[in-house]
């Protein structure tokens, strides 16, 4: 196993840094958000009686394809398709799930379970960028690696 190397002037200090990670989270936020929220929405419109663990795994699992499919659109457009799908597959699945997570675990404390309401929708949208937003920003500062 390769050791990771950090730069070792690290700080937590770049406006850049935190400029960079923050647009990187909100794009991969609108994409996760695209099948986090239609998964949800469709377990609540049809009343199939799943239970709330089912819907929220099978919500994250989308959240996280919608995110890698969205990320591709938008890389396509600065290089080959095969090669934005690549890079979008590459994307931190650490960061992605733990935005999932941090999305999914909101919503069921605060409605008791696989709910979308009106009220909900931004406490998990802050959530969901909150929660990665410091991994990020290490990835990029320490690591430099980004989707973007």
């Amino acid at each position: 196993m390769a050791a990771i190397s950090i730069a070792p002037n690290f700080h937590w200090k770049c406006k850049h840094t935190w400029r960079r990670a923050s647009k990187n989270t909100l794009w991969c936020l609108a994409g996760c958000s695209i099948g986090d929220f239609g998964t949800i929405l469709f377990f609540q419109l049809t009343g199939i009686p799943w239970p709330v663990w089912a819907i929220m795994s099978l919500a994250i699992v989308n959240g996280i394809l919608t995110s890698i499919a969205f990320e591709t659109i938008i890389l396509s457009k600065q290089m080959a398709l095969k090669l934005a799908f690549r890079t979008a597959i590459g994307m931190s699945l650490i960061s992605m799930v733990a935005m999932e997570a941090a999305m999914n675990i909101v919503d069921v404390l605060l409605t008791g379970g696989a709910v979308l309401t009106w009220w909900v929708l931004p406490i998990m949208l802050v959530a969901g960028f909150l929660t990665p937003l410091p991994y990020n920003y290490w990835r990029l500062k320490a690591l430099n690696k980004a989707c973007h």
